[in-house]
């Protein structure tokens, strides 16, 4: 529902501009703004009654892995072979 707000907004505004056009004047928008407010109003309270059955929640991340201890800096890698 909350990614509606914003469409629902833009798609008001143009109704109201085009009625504005189209009836000649009598739909101003200065007069019919409360209508943009109702909308937003009747988005937010659809969010908030709206199902949250089937939603999944967010999933924390994983745990990192431990930490491998720094090697002997005295051993080498091929230790006493070959001597």
């Amino acid at each position: 529902m909350r990614s509606l707000t914003g469409p629902a907004i833009v798609i008001t505004i143009g109704l109201l501009f085009l009625l504005h056009q189209v009836h000649g004047g009598h739909f101003y928008f200065g007069n019919t703004w409360p209508i943009l407010l109702l909308v937003i109003g009747l988005l937010q309270l659809a969010s908030a009654l709206a199902s949250r059955e089937g939603h999944v929640e967010p999933v924390p991340p994983p745990a990192p892995p431990p930490a491998v201890p720094p090697a002997d800096p005295q051993q080498t890698p091929y230790g006493t072979q070959g001597h």
